[in-house]
């Protein structure tokens, strides 16, 4: 069985997103005007999309004060677009080169320009995208153009409608040959409603039960999410080559000279060994504990350690003549004569 033609793809997928999403009409707008609401609304939902630009119209006095304000300050008043940071500096970069190119916030003489004229110049504006070229050759220059942004752009391949090198070019050949100018703006809003909301989940289910009705055939290159990586399971410690911790570890906060008790008791016993052999020192001694060292103060000199005075000799002569002396002077000078009788 042959494969249908792209025409008959496409109006396939129109019936099918208008059973799905409602049509959304053009807000007239002026040329910039509509240049920078397409930039707001690449990749984003119609309703987010007029939120953001009706705050950054009536956040700033005028376009020059947006085209001097930060990046960042812009973000937070657009907040709730997808990716806020880079449609401020798209609008920022084509504020300043529209500037800087007609010294006006003025894009309304394209207008009167030819089309192809027209498309060239917004093609050369620094920060402008096919899709916004595409919305404003759609909503204000009166041109058929079906706008394609990265999500919808994403939703086509999935659906096999994209070949792969067109999708590196991000182009949808024969997409406005097959859907007449009448019917352009009714199917860019239906499509770009898919793109959106591809772009904010493409993992959604609901999301995967629309592409399923625009292409049975398209199950296999649904998004799917990465599947968790596991952990491996913990080995023992015996299966890494380490040897299992003691039961009998040692409890925290133990006093540091209790741990090392062990290890000074054996050290002292091999100490103890090695001098007896050599007979400097008795066993005996080494188990008399040393006097430990007085601690000193920081920043001064160790005094040296006061020796005890060694007791005087005695002198055994000297001693004997003193006590003879001594006894000399107890006893009286009569007291060896002897006693004369009477006559």
């Amino acid at each position: 069985m042959s494969s249908p033609s792209r025409t008959a793809q496409f109006v396939k997928l129109q019936k099918t997103l208008k059973k799905i999403y409602q049509p959304v009409a053009l807000v007239e707008r002026s040329v910039l005007e509509q240049l920078l609401f397409a930039c707001c609304l690449e990749n984003a939902p119609y309703d987010k999309a007029e939120e953001a630009f009706a705050a950054l119209v009536h956040t700033f006095f005028d376009w020059n004060e947006i085209r001097v304000t930060t990046v960042k300050e812009l973000s937070e008043v657009m907040s709730g677009l997808p990716d806020a940071a880079l449609t401020a500096n798209h609008i920022k970069r084509i504020l300043q080169n529209v500037f800087e190119t007609t010294y006006k916030f003025d894009l309304e003489d394209l207008r009167k320009k030819n089309l192809g004229v027209a498309v060239e110049k917004l093609e050369k504006l620094n920060g402008a995208t096919k899709f916004n070229v595409a919305c404003v050759v759609q909503a204000a220059l009166g041109g058929h153009a079906i706008p394609i942004d990265s999500g919808t752009l994403e939703a086509l391949k999935v659906v096999d409608m994209v070949s792969a090198e067109d999708y590196q070019k991000g182009v949808v050949p024969g997409l406005e040959r097959a859907i007449p100018k009448n019917k352009g703006v009714e199917f860019a809003s239906l499509l770009h409603q898919l793109g959106a909301d591809f772009a904010a989940n493409p993992y959604a289910s609901s999301l995967h039960k629309i592409l399923l009705q625009i292409n049975p055939e398209a199950e296999g290159r649904l998004p799917k999410r990465r599947p968790k990586e596991t952990k491996p399971e913990a080995l023992p410690a015996e299966a890494k080559g380490q040897s299992p911790k003691s039961s009998e570890a040692k409890p925290k906060g133990r006093p540091r000279a209790e741990a090392a008790a062990p290890a000074a008791a054996s050290a002292a016993a091999d100490a103890e060994k090695a001098q007896a052999k050599a007979g400097k020192k008795k066993p005996a001694d080494a188990e008399k504990p040393q006097a430990a060292a007085p601690v000193q103060p920081q920043g001064e000199a160790p005094s040296p350690a006061k020796k005890k005075p060694a007791p005087a000799k005695k002198n055994v002569l000297a001693d004997d003549a003193a006590e003879e002396r001594a006894a000399a002077k107890k006893t009286p000078a009569s007291a060896g004569l002897s006693k004369k009788k009477p006559r």
